[in-house]
């Protein structure tokens, strides 16, 4: 669009300088005829116009919503440096003498490649990190006064220096079993680690190391994992065991001082009945159990009666 312009405006400007927009210009008032002259200031205006138009240096570009547009001088001993401006909307400017650099402030998400790291002990593990980070507007100018690149230069440069720096630091304060069983304590120590050395430009949060260790590691982790379950397994054993023992013991109290009950409730009952048996009561006793019939033998106990084998009464 802006080449269309520049087209029409030069071939005007040529135009009305040749004078090829005046009626004289073409015929000739005498014969009709179309002076040669005139056809060639045409096609001298036209190239011209397209000339101008093919290296015109305006340009117009759209600062989109939810990013901040800075425009940048590309001459003079400073070259930006000071002389930065923000700019918002459409924007035109002469792309021979500044240039328009674009810089989101919404979240943006980073998938970095994988990257080795030294833990403490000096084993070696594999990461590959990812966050999001955003921004900081009040700040984009000095940003890129200090940095001088756009943001996919500065997210696979300074940014991803920073970031995998942070995750070797953090990462030679843990053994490696320590990082896999704090993982979450791990990834907050290096997020606050990061921000502390971008938080000037950036914010950086969401960050995750995915971190891998070697093959020796995971199988010295493995192994002391299992062990550690195996010892809390046999510890709560021994808690199921201790305390069916004492059940059992308590079971055990419960029913020998059930037994001495019952041997005194028995006791005091016989005890009861002994003081209760008078020679009238076992009279008594005697009557209720009598069926009414007389003995058919009846010999003292000095007697010295036999009852012969085969002999009947």
């Amino acid at each position: 669009m802006i080449g269309l312009i520049t087209f029409l405006l030069v071939l005007i400007v040529t135009g009305l300088f040749l004078g090829i927009f005046r009626k004289e210009a073409y015929r000739d008032s005498n014969t009709g005829r179309v002076k040669p002259k005139s056809i060639g200031r045409l096609i001298t205006a036209v190239g011209i116009a397209f000339i101008v138009a093919l290296i015109n240096p305006i340009n117009v570009e759209r600062i989109d919503a939810g990013h901040v547009g800075i425009k940048v001088s590309n001459v003079g001993d400073n070259r930006g440096v000071g002389r930065t401006e923000y700019v918002t909307g459409w924007v035109f400017y002469n792309s021979w003498i500044s240039r328009i650099y674009e810089f989101p402030i919404h979240q943006q998400h980073i998938d970095y490649e994988e990257a080795d790291i030294v833990t403490r002990g000096g084993f070696r593990a594999t990461i590959k990190p990812s966050f999001n980070y955003s921004i900081n507007a009040g700040n984009v100018a000095d940003m890129f006064q200090n940095l001088r690149v756009g943001v996919k230069e500065m997210e696979q440069g300074w940014l991803k220096n920073a970031i995998v720096g942070s995750v070797n630091d953090v990462a030679n304060r843990y053994t490696v079993d320590s990082i896999f069983n704090h993982r979450e304590e791990f990834e907050s120590a290096i997020i606050k680690e990061c921000n502390k050395r971008v938080s000037q430009w950036f914010n950086v949060s969401q960050l995750r190391t995915n971190i891998v260790p070697p093959k020796e590691i995971s199988e010295s982790i493995v192994a002391k994992t299992r062990a550690i379950q195996e010892v809390q397994v046999a510890e709560n054993q021994r808690q199921v065991a201790v305390a069916d023992a004492e059940r059992k013991i308590a079971q055990a109290r419960g029913d020998s001082a059930k037994s001495v009950i019952e041997a005194a409730g028995r006791a005091e009952a016989i005890k009861k009945e002994q003081l209760s048996l008078t020679p009238l009561y076992i009279e008594y006793i005697k009557i209720q159990k009598w069926n009414g019939e007389v003995p058919s033998t009846i010999a003292g106990s000095n007697s010295g009666f036999l009852i012969q084998p085969g002999q009947k009464n």
